[in-house]
């Protein structure tokens, strides 16, 4: 796992060291520019732990505060709605919604089972004492510095063995899809990063500014649901209206929601294409259908990565495609 994880953090890690080193290899003092790739990748890292001690500071903090205070006060939220869902009058177009069943259904799932505090706290502090050894830290990050710092390398050592294995055309088309192929991942999972974060910073401020309760904690869930296309915005906005229905009434949760969902638009129709580049020209139809196939067997990853997989597979089609048409060309 740990070698998995320095993989994956020098994957992430690749193109901002490497613009960095273009710009230590720019300066006129023969130490950094000498030196360039060790001071980029330790000016990634550096800048990397600075974010992580202030979401540590001052993010998580308040999301655990927010969230251990929605737990120990749904009873009380629930109690505020059986008693608004009695006093309905009986010739309201409501009143033909057997809301008394439903309630009952509802009765019968022990929310402390899956919302106890205690248990979720100790579940997590399971997986994090598990997961993040001191151990498995240590070698995640030397290996992904060694890595980093020995990329060139490792990439022509790579070219070598595949020209040495294959023939020249076999080789070329290798080639070509890796570089079209990381191109693709890598623009599409640090720009889905990239723009969660955005997004969950403008959710959180916008909801502020509303005096939403659980603003942090709402705008911190729509922000990580965002890294889904298309289906996790809309299931997180929906969760975050529900909550604020139950918090602070029907009124604010709809101007919450307009606002919201215009900052949403906002976000895909210029924020997040602008962080993108050029577009993976995919059709909406097409990623709906691959997140929901793809996430239905790998769970939560596959959902994520859902899109830059069927943008590989249409870049083969497309090729294959083109292929055909020139053989009947030629024939």
């Amino acid at each position: 796992m740990p070698f998995i994880m320095a993989l994956i953090l020098a994957y992430l890690f690749y193109l901002p060291c490497r613009k960095i080193e273009n710009s230590f290899k720019k300066s006129k003092n023969k130490f950094v520019k000498r030196k360039a790739r060790w001071l980029s990748i330790f000016t990634v890292y550096i800048i990397t732990l600075i974010l992580i001690l202030i979401i540590v500071k001052f993010i998580v903090p308040t999301v655990y505060e927010s969230f251990a205070d929605l737990i120990s006060t749904l009873p009380t939220y629930y109690n505020n709605m059986k008693q608004t869902i009695s006093q309905i009058p009986e010739d309201s177009i409501l009143s033909n919604i057997d809301f008394m069943s439903i309630i009952e259904n509802l009765e019968e799932i022990n929310l402390q089972d899956y919302f106890n505090l205690e248990m979720i706290t100790e579940y997590a502090k399971g997986i994090i004492g598990f997961a993040m050894t001191i151990f498995d830290v240590f070698v995640t990050i030397i290996v992904s510095i060694y890595l980093l710092a020995e990329r060139r390398e490792i990439v022509d050592f790579a070219k070598k063995l595949c020209g040495a294995l294959f023939d020249n055309s076999t080789y070329k088309a290798i080639g070509k899809y890796f570089r079209e192929s990381n191109e693709i991942f890598f623009r599409f999972i640090s720009s889905q990063l990239l723009d969660g974060i955005v997004v969950g910073i403008l959710t959180s401020i916008v909801m502020s500014i509303l005096h939403v309760k659980y603003a942090i904690l709402l705008g911190f869930m729509i922000g990580l649901f965002n890294l889904i296309p298309y289906l996790g915005a809309i299931v997180a906005v929906v969760i975050a209206i529900i909550i604020t229905i139950f918090t602070g009434g029907f009124t604010q949760s709809l101007w919450m929601a307009i606002l919201v969902i215009i900052l949403q638009q906002i976000d895909a129709n210029i924020i997040n294409p602008k962080i993108i580049g050029n577009s993976l020209k995919i059709s909406p139809i097409l990623i709906i259908f691959s997140v929901t196939v793809i996430g239905s067997y790998f769970g939560i990853m596959g959902m994520f990565l859902a899109v830059p997989i069927v943008a590989i597979i249409k870049l083969f089609i497309q090729d294959y495609i083109k292929y055909k048409e020139m053989k009947e060309v030629k024939e």
